[in-house]
Order: C-alpha cells, then sequence, then structure tokens
C-alpha cells in the first residue's frame, strides 16, 4: 500500500529515458525536446497519478526530482539552478499539484454525469434544502470521515471532497469542463507559485 516499488520504477524508468533523450539533445531543438520528454516522461509520472494522493513526502520528492530533472533538460539549465523559474517558464504544475489536478478533474466529471457511475456514487452534495438559500449554491461536498488511518484518507471518497472544498468557489462554479481545466490549472500554478 505504499507504493514504493512502482514510485521507484517510475523514476528508473523515466531516468533511463532522460540519459538517452540527454545523449541526443545537441541535435534537438527545444520544442522537440519537450516533445519527447512529454511522450516518455511526463506521461509516466501522470499516468494514474491520483492514486499517489497522500503518499509520503519523500516519495513526492522522488517523482519531483524527475520533473526537474526533464525541466532542466529542455531548458538547458544547470543543476544547480534554482527550478521555481524553470518550471514557471515552462507553465508546469509540480508533482503534487499534478496529483491534486487530476483528482479534481475526475470529481468535476462525476458531478457533471461524465464519470462513471460508482465514481458518481461515492460523492455527496453537502447540503440539500427544501428551500432556496445562499449557502446551497456553494457546491460543497460531504467528506467522509475516514475509518482507517493514513490509507483511508488516500481513498477518492475522502480526496476528491476534501480538495473540492478547498477550491475557492468561482472555480467550483464552472459547468463547462474546459473552463474548468483552465481555471483549476490557473488556481493551482497560482496557489504553488504565489
Amino acid at each position: 500500500m505504499s507504493l514504493d516499488e512502482h514510485v521507484t520504477n517510475i523514476c528508473k524508468t523515466c531516468f533511463f529515458h532522460l540519459r538517452n533523450i540527454a545523449g541526443i539533445r545537441d541535435s534537438l531543438s527545444q520544442k522537440d525536446t519537450e516533445i519527447l520528454v512529454h511522450a516518455f516522461i511526463t506521461s509516466k509520472l501522470d499516468s494514474c497519478n491520483s492514486l499517489l494522493y497522500g503518499l509520503p513526502q519523500f516519495l513526492i520528492e522522488r517523482l519531483q526530482a524527475v520533473q526537474n530533472c526533464a525541466a532542466r533538460l529542455i531548458t538547458r539549465s544547470r543543476k544547480h539552478d534554482h527550478i521555481t523559474p524553470i518550471l514557471k517558464q515552462l507553465q508546469w504544475l509540480p508533482v503534487d499539484s499534478r496529483i491534486k489536478y487530476k483528482i479534481l478533474l475526475l470529481t468535476f466529471k462525476a458531478l457533471h454525469g461524465l464519470a462513471p457511475s460508482y465514481k458518481t456514487e461515492m460523492l455527496q452534495p453537502a447540503y440539500r434544502p427544501s428551500r432556496s438559500l445562499r449557502s446551497a449554491s456553494k457546491r460543497l461536498l460531504i467528506v467522509p470521515s475516514a475509518k482507517l488511518r493514513g490509507y483511508g484518507c488516500r481513498s477518492f471518497s475522502f480526496a476528491a471532497p476534501k480538495l473540492w472544498n478547498s477550491l475557492p468557489e468561482p472555480v467550483r462554479h464552472h459547468d463547462d469542463f474546459a473552463n474548468f481545466k483552465t481555471a483549476l490549472k490557473t488556481h493551482l500554478f497560482r496557489e504553488h507559485f504565489n
């Protein structure tokens, strides 16, 4: 349940591909390098990353080291250059924000009937008054109590409402998926880099 072996395999595979891309970096433009990095590295970091929610920080940092190395390879930055301006320049969310992003996209889909019914059934609106009240329009969800310490807090039924309720109200009120994605990425980007 720790996913330690999974994270180790992701890091090993990504660093293997990064070494191969670095070997031909001199004959690639920045755009071509970015395409290769997205194909071989980012796709692996993002694959099923919603399962990584609530992992210990040291495992997230190992994945972040992969992303940092990829960003430095694209921009030809040195190993000791500060990574924050590089990630901002590439407009990349850090790994922990990417995990939140994936969970919140799944939550939006579940709330708008775009996800399988079993996902939708895991979420319950927090408030259904018999008459129209302003508080009913906040679109909050009930956060269930986590029965298993640690692992229960990592489940979708717990993490999704918790993250959803932490979003600013204007972001939660989008009904169009494309607009929600843009607003969510902007919010997470500002939250991390400001």
